[in-house]
């Protein structure tokens, strides 16, 4: 396929998609850290921005072609190794668009599929481990997943699992990856004994907002080209999360008579994950049951991980795998080629197979997911311990990761040239230069 086949209409949407996309890292970091307290406000933020570096490299290098690249029906190839081949003529997933844009469009899902997974383990992971976590667990898990489901020779694929913008790839990976996380890097110090609450959620507001119009590219841009689906998919995305905003609120006011921001924020998120593998398939009104279904269920397990003693810090889990999942298989049910002619009928089209097909997905996803995810993490805290010491814990992982606040008290000083903040223990014995 040569230059000539290239629309400059296509190719400009999906390069705004990748912006959106992109934007969407600030606002994950928002929206996680106004969840955690100030002492750890920074290195949260830090981990959304770092891991989206950390996966853009490894993307460039041999990640894409692993995932995308014609191989096998498990993984890839090195044919794209370093991007080789990949340029401004169109490749083979996207007839109208330059191959390379739609390498960077998907390079910012591995980037922002890792960060996730951060608001399991936070206020209490080392900084660098994360960062080997995210350059592994992107390589081991993420990219034979988005090559199972959409690399054009991937076995879920051909099986005809339908996955529009990331239900499985992203939410559900994402999800039961920060649900192992959560039990083998452990609960924090202060979990279960003291109320842990949001420190800013102005913050949390903010991101979710930020998340909502960074889903339009997400998912609108998932259509790789300025056409009807797309369209249909900003107007599904939007409409799923408004419902399960709004449900949020019922269940909040029904729960403790009070609407609250963080539900709100939380809700709206959840709309979005549950929509996401469904955007493109499914029409509106369809849309606005999936939103709700999902709201709900993400609501109850939160709920149930409240009584119990896995610390999954930011409800990774219940607000992206649960969520995921209702989606996924939501997607069997309203899924018509009436709106995608290049998808399935869903149950209520008079195809149940899809909605067993769908399901397979979702169990296979699961199970690949959690093994490999506990074998990154234990072996990496075979060579190291995963967490901070106990008194960086207490002191802030902002302070013993970073050597800086995300708040200045006015009185921060330099140490032996490094950051010293002035409520946090020394970290230098030199003295200090005003």
């Amino acid at each position: 396929m040569t230059s000539a086949a290239i629309s400059a209409g296509d190719t400009a949407w999906v390069l705004i998609a990748t912006a959106l996309v992109l934007l969407m890292i600030p606002g994950l970091a928002l929206f996680y850290g106004g969840l955690v307290r100030s002492r750890a406000a920074l290195n949260t933020m830090m981990m959304s921005v770092a891991a989206l570096a950390v996966v853009s490299v490894q993307w460039t290098i041999f990640g894409y072609s692993l995932a995308f690249g014609p191989g096998g029906p498990l993984i890839g190839s090195w044919r794209w190794f370093g991007l080789s081949g990949v340029g401004a003529a169109a490749g083979p997933y996207g007839a109208t668009i330059p191959h390379v844009a739609f390498t960077m469009f998907q390079a910012m899902f591995a980037g922002i599929t890792v960060a996730l997974i951060s608001g399991a383990m936070v206020e209490r992971i080392r900084f660098h481990v994360y960062l080997l976590f995210a350059l592994a667990w992107t390589t081991l898990v993420y990219d034979p997943l988005a090559h199972w489901v959409w690399a054009n020779d991937g076995w879920l694929h051909k099986l005809g699992a339908l996955d529009f913008a990331g239900g499985t790839v992203v939410h559900i990976s994402a999800g039961t990856a920060a649900f192992v996380a959560a039990i083998l890097v452990g609960r924090r110090r202060d979990h279960g004994r003291t109320p842990l609450r949001p420190h800013n959620v102005v913050y949390t507001l903010i991101g979710a907002g930020l998340l909502w119009v960074g889903w339009f590219g997400f998912n609108g841009g998932s259509a790789l080209a300025a056409d009807g689906v797309a369209a249909n998919a900003l107007a599904t995305s939007h409409t799923a999360a408004a419902a399960a905003l709004v449900t949020w609120l019922i269940v909040d006011y029904l729960r403790t008579g009070q609407a609250t921001a963080v539900g709100a924020a939380t809700g709206a998120v959840v709309g979005l994950v549950a929509i996401t593998p469904a955007a493109g398939y499914v029409t509106p009104g369809a849309a606005l049951a999936i939103g709700a279904l999902g709201a709900l269920a993400s609501n109850a397990a939160i709920q149930l991980r409240n009584r119990s003693k896995v610390d999954d810090s930011l409800d990774v889990f219940a607000c992206h795998g649960v969520a995921g999942v209702v989606g996924a298989l939501l997607t069997g049910v309203f899924a018509t080629t009436a709106v995608n002619p290049n998808g399935a009928n869903g149950l209520l089209a008079g195809n149940p197979h899809q909605l067993l097909v769908q399901a397979i997905a979702v169990v296979c996803t699961i199970a690949f997911t959690a093994p490999v995810t506990a074998i990154v993490l234990v072996r990496l805290r075979a060579v190291g311990s995963l967490r901070v010491p106990l008194t960086d814990e207490v002191t802030g992982v902002d302070v013993s990761e970073h050597g800086e606040h995300a708040y200045d008290d006015g009185e921060s000083v330099l140490v032996g040239g490094g950051a010293r903040i002035g409520d946090a223990v020394l970290l230098s014995t030199q003295p200090a230069t005003l």
